[in-house]
């Protein structure tokens, strides 16, 4: 492994301290959106964590949350933050040289930056594809299709990530795609083979911008484009577990009602890219009050009745779990707009993960996995913070 040049801040004294263990009911899974440069939220949540002692068991990520969770489970526990970091001081860009102009207009820094984004990329990132420049119709291969090169992304990743520690981590990771042929979502998962930065990158290949990545001679893209809130893949895992889910969310799917053309662009993404989360974890409660039915049922038939085979491949679609799902919704930083997702400006980088750092604290403190629940309890949602 080649690593980075960031040098790993030195032990406090009050680490040991901060890093004592919280107990929490069942395994903690850590799941991650995809949105681009809002992913500095997710590096501020899993901080705050790492402070408080919390480790996760399990890594589920998509797009840039696939980014951040192979640097979070290729890596030592002690390590992580400062590789984090490493990625997001390479990826943040400094302000623009915008104050040379002899006057002032609110805004033109942040224009600037994202017009810079566009037209250069991002160091260690990804870099314009001159041959998309050819036409929109000339014939380039799916894996050259594309505005940009992610060629820089996968030295960063080979200096950032230790993929041959996954195959050995007590952490499991696990990463959405889509295949682009077939249309349906994969899931590429630690726990069932080698991962390594095709998978990451294929997570993280939204087109056009980026090109599909050719995993087992299939195309892949991003998986943000089927299901950007990979939760699902945690509640139909087999076997089932209790489970403490945090769940960092940097798309909002409540808001108000846009009145411009550029406020409709924005709340579209918003729309788009939540993925009907808050749906989906409804309609997961329901699967999983059935399943603690069938698990109640089975325990009330006499012995001989459930060893029977038919009987007993019935009763096992059945369990007892319990999961906290505790999520964590990024906020909205001042002016931000349609353009959030690429704003690497390295002020906004630095506040969206301060945000996530500190809302994370607070939800922490909080604990709300302590609190008491219903019997019938399944998936317990805690999707706002104390008062």
């Amino acid at each position: 492994m080649t690593h980075s040049t960031t040098k790993p801040a030195a032990p406090k004294a009050t680490d040991k301290l901060k890093r004592t263990p919280i107990p929490l009911p069942g395994q903690v899974v850590l799941t991650m959106q995809g949105g681009g440069a809002l992913g500095a939220f997710q590096a501020g949540v899993y901080e705050a964590m790492h402070e408080a002692g919390i480790e996760p068991d399990w890594v589920v990520g998509t797009s840039i949350g696939a980014i951040n969770g192979a640097i979070i489970a290729g890596n030592a526990p002690q390590d992580r933050v400062d590789r984090l970091r490493a990625f997001w001081s390479l990826v943040a860009k400094s302000k623009t040289s915008a104050g040379a102009w002899p006057w002032h207009v609110p805004g033109f820094d942040k224009m600037m930056n994202d017009l810079g984004t566009v037209t250069q990329g991002i160091p260690g990132f990804f870099t314009p594809n001159l041959r998309s420049w050819s036409g929109m119709d000339t014939p380039l291969g799916v894996e050259n299709a594309s505005y940009y090169s992610t060629a820089a992304l996968r030295r960063t990743l080979a200096a950032l990530v230790d993929f041959g520690q996954l195959d050995n981590s007590k952490v499991r990771l696990t990463l959405g795609a889509v295949n682009v042929r077939s249309g349906r979502m994969r899931y590429f998962d630690s726990r069932d083979g080698h991962l390594n930065a095709d998978h990451v990158m294929a997570s993280g290949a939204l087109p056009p911008a980026f090109p599909a990545v050719m995993i087992d001679d299939e195309p892949y893209w991003d998986g943000g484009i089927y299901s950007n809130t990979p939760i699902e893949v945690v509640m139909d895992d087999d076997p089932r577990r209790d489970s403490v889910i945090f769940s960092a969310q940097l798309w909002r799917q409540e808001d108000d009602a846009p009145d411009s053309v550029g406020q409709v662009l924005s709340r579209l993404k918003d729309i788009q890219y939540s993925s009907r989360a808050e749906s989906h974890t409804t309609r997961q409660q329901q699967i999983h009050q059935l399943r603690h039915a069938v698990h109640k049922l089975g325990n009330l038939l006499p012995e001989s009745l459930r060893a029977k085979p038919g009987v007993n491949n019935l009763l096992d679609q059945g369990c007892g779990t319990v999961m906290h799902l505790l999520t964590l919704y990024a906020p909205a930083l001042e002016g931000e707009d349609r353009t959030k997702d690429i704003d690497f400006m390295r002020a906004s980088i630095d506040a969206r993960w301060s945000a996530g750092r500190e809302l994370a604290r607070v939800r922490i403190a909080a604990a709300p996995w302590n609190d008491a629940v219903s019997p019938d309890a399944c998936i317990v949602v805690h999707d706002r913070p104390p008062a």
